[in-house]
């Protein structure tokens, strides 16, 4: 791992700080060189540019679940400012350097923010603050409901759709034995046949 880097080029891993050095670690929304800041007992990185946000995966989860965490980042950080243009691209991430995904957080708060799964999310200006916002508004127990709501739908659609596919089995089998047909073999026997084709002519 090279002196001051915040992460390691090969494996990803973050820097355990224990010399008070300052890291180095690129922004992947404007490129400069983010720093190392603390918000309450966490850390993070931050943009001193465009003041993009770049959160771990266990320092992103701890906010989540700790209100003094999400107490302090409302303190800290400031609401997002009015966007400017709709445009957007994918960014790198700041361990591994591979594109992260855009992802809606919590499908339901509307901020958009760039992940790489294992490795941590970068955040514009103002999106921590609104997605603790997301939070102590109740957003992810309604996020959990409706994921439930959705698993229960697509439940009833399998079972809806199984139900058909039965249907029309059973159908299937009562009109081959009505004309003769036997369900076991694609053969007829020539008096089905000949009352298929009188059926057919009238």
């Amino acid at each position: 791992m090279f002196d001051g880097a915040a992460y390691c080029p090969s494996c990803g891993t973050r820097r355990a700080r224990t010399d008070g050095a300052a890291v180095k670690a690129t922004c992947p929304g404007c490129r400069a060189q983010m720093a190392e800041i603390s918000v309450g007992d966490t850390s993070m990185l931050e943009c001193p540019r465009c003041r993009g946000t770049w959160v771990d995966a266990p320092t992103f989860e701890h906010i989540c679940a700790s209100h003094e965490a999400q107490a302090a980042v409302i303190h800290h950080t400031a609401p997002a400012p009015p966007r400017t243009s709709a445009e957007f691209s994918y960014r790198k991430c700041v361990a591994c350097g591979t594109m992260m995904n855009r992802l809606n957080f919590g499908r339901l708060s509307g901020t958009v923010v760039d992940v790489c799964r294992g490795h941590g999310t970068f955040l514009d200006a103002g999106e921590l603050h609104a997605i603790v916002r997301f939070i102590q508004g109740g957003g992810l127990d309604r996020a959990r409901q409706r994921q439930i709501e959705d698993l229960k739908e697509q439940e009833r659609q399998l079972r809806a759709a199984q139900a058909a596919r039965e249907l029309k089995s059973e159908q299937y089998h009562d009109v081959n034995v009505s004309w003769g047909i036997s369900t076991h073999s694609t053969t007829f026997d020539s008096k089905a046949l000949l009352a298929l084709l009188e059926h057919l002519k009238g």
